[in-house]
């Protein structure tokens, strides 16, 4: 049996967008949407005139691929087909990055990017164009959820009865990090354990190689969450929400076998990391 493969700074002095000033860095309570700071308010008779950014809407679009795809709103209207740029925080450099942008139609600009599952901030900007100001959305973070093999961090242990072997296919044979096979001898299981921490799900296609009934189960560490009994030759889905579980153990189990339990698996949980 074959596998399956599987983020208005308003002021008399705007900063440029790319500018050499050293970037804020965002404070805790810009986890969820919030103001930047704002510079010190200039005479009304001299201060400039002001334009509103803001971040309507950021999703995952596209999980398997990592799409996300940022609305934003700008007021009034800029120039129709504005570079609007989609920064992103970097926290190891202490900076602001551009990862991608869009063009304005109207009040609105949408901008698309692939990135890895993160927990990241954003914002978007708009340049100056008289008589407004360089114009900053305020920041919003978002976990950004996408598949990848359960295996991409590799195995925090494993172990079983009756000479178990739980077997990761290699990088070179499978790149995506998701197939391995479980095998023990009759009357024996095998488990192994991956990080999931920063996941919400889990999906497990299992195909059954044994010359008998096995049990293919889900652990949060040695507590059992759900299983699926599997007849000869079978093929089966065993999918889970694992949000909060840090430690997950896939087990498989012999039930009536001549052989041992020999289960294929190919296997993906939906991550921020």
């Amino acid at each position: 049996m074959g596998r399956r493969p599987v983020r208005v700074v308003v002021g008399l002095l705007a900063l440029a967008l790319t500018g050499c000033a050293a970037p804020v860095a965002p404070a805790d309570s810009a986890l969820s949407l919030g103001s930047t700071a704002t510079a010190a308010a200039a005479p009304a008779s001299v201060k400039a005139s002001t334009r509103t950014v803001k971040i309507y809407s950021i999703r995952t679009t596209d999980a398997t691929k990592g799409v996300i795809t940022v609305i934003g709103t700008l007021s009034p209207a800029p120039k129709a087909g504005t570079r609007v740029p989609l920064h992103q925080w970097i926290p190891s450099e202490r900076r602001w990055q551009e990862i991608a942008h869009g063009y304005s139609t109207g009040t609105s600009v949408t901008i698309k990017t692939v990135q890895p599952g993160s927990v990241r901030t954003y914002r978007i900007a708009v340049g100056p164009q008289a008589p407004y100001a360089t114009a900053i959305s305020p920041m919003i973070s978002f976990k950004h959820y996408v598949w990848r093999g359960i295996f991409k961090k590799g195995l925090l242990a494993a172990g079983g009865a009756r000479s178990p072997q739980f077997n990761v296919v290699p990088p070179n044979e499978g790149p995506r990090r998701a197939e391995a096979d479980l095998m023990a001898d009759k009357g024996g299981y095998v488990w192994g354990d991956v990080n999931s921490t920063g996941c919400s799900y889990v999906r497990n296609w299992l195909g059954n190689l044994t010359d008998g009934t096995v049990r293919t189960s889900l652990h949060n560490w040695t507590t059992a969450m759900t299983s699926v009994l599997q007849k000869q030759e079978t093929e089966t889905w065993l999918n889970y929400k694992i949000l909060g579980v840090t430690r997950l153990r896939l087990q498989v189990a012999d039930v009536a076998s001549g052989y041992g339990p020999y289960v294929a698996i190919d296997s993906i949980m939906l991550c921020t990391n």
